[in-house]
């Protein structure tokens, strides 16, 4: 066994420093999924079916690995609390709200504020540290300027595409839920979740984003195409966005600092402008690479200016 510890450790450290960009090309395809499967289901149906098929994947991997579930009721709870945040919460609302006609671009703008929420949540300027949780954390102003940075280029990004929805009080609504529930959940998880084992730990917040999801599932109007891109949004989001992207992002919020686990929400916009290039031609607009260029170096600022 004293031979496979220093072989294992550069393969783990190589995973550890690609796991930020693969959840972020993951989580970059959500908006890609929406417009492939929500033409054909209503948004709390679609999501509902997501969360249970993720469930019945991960629970075979949990009982062949052997893999512990959280112990005591209050880690259950803290875990129900972050599920339906993170998952009906934030993702119910950015459903829900490109679903009722606001553009993509605003909705990424709009999630896009959460690393500047998450910052000033942590940095106590909306809130005190608390006991018994490393929740607050202390900014450097080359973090400050890094948040910045890539909320400027952010704007640059989905400038051009801004207006191209009716935004309407609802839409609004739901989509200002997202990013309230997604920056809430993430700190919550921070400061209440106690490191435990990924797949058992997913399980849980997904069971309680689908008992939150169904009554809004079952009063929603509209019916269920039964299409391909139907059937191909759905294994895309259960198989790559549930148990890929939203276990990577549990690993990094558990690892990492919240500001800069968050800061990482920053490049999804980007990624999804040149995915949507690639896959359907969408056009740039001149602001475009050099949004992309000053977000990625604001995120690089923050992740390193903490060090």
């Amino acid at each position: 066994m004293s031979g496979v510890g220093p072989a294992a450790e550069p393969l783990d450290s190589i995973w550890l420093r690609a796991m930020p960009l693969v959840f972020v090309l993951i989580w970059s395809t959500g908006f890609i999924v929406a417009r492939y499967g929500m033409p054909h289901a209503p948004p709390f149906t679609f999501l509902l079916a997501r969360y249970l098929l993720s469930v019945l994947c991960f629970l075979p991997w949990i009982l062949l690995s052997g893999a512990r579930w959280p112990s005591g009721r209050q880690q259950w709870l803290h875990l129900a609390v972050t599920g339906t945040l993170m998952h009906a919460g934030y993702l119910g609302g950015v459903w829900a709200a490109v679903r009722s006609g606001i553009g993509a671009g605003t909705v990424a703008l709009i999630v896009g504020l959460q690393p500047l929420l998450t910052a000033m949540w942590v940095a106590g300027l909306a809130r005190p540290a608390v006991a018994g949780g490393e929740v607050r954390e202390r900014l450097t102003w080359r973090q400050w300027m890094g948040l910045m940075m890539g909320l400027a280029g952010l704007l640059m990004v989905v400038w051009h595409k801004l207006g191209q929805g009716e935004i309407q009080a609802f839409n609004l609504a739901a989509a200002l839920a997202a990013l309230l529930s997604i920056t809430v959940g993430t700190l919550y998880q921070k400061r209440f979740v106690k490191p435990c084992d990924v797949r058992t730990a997913n399980s849980v917040q997904l069971l309680a984003a689908a008992v939150v999801s169904l009554p809004v599932a079952l009063l929603e109007p509209g019916q269920v195409d039964w299409h391909p891109e139907l059937f191909g949004a759905m294994a895309w989001s259960v198989l790559a966005l549930t148990l890929g992207g939203s276990s990577l992002l549990y690993l990094l919020i558990q690892r990492g600092a919240a500001t800069r686990v968050t800061s990482l929400l920053y490049l999804v916009p980007p990624c999804t402008a040149v995915m949507a290039w690639l896959l359907f031609d969408e056009s740039f607009g001149g602001l475009t690479l050099p949004g992309i260029a000053l977000t990625v170096a604001g995120v690089a600022w923050v992740v390193r200016g903490g060090r």
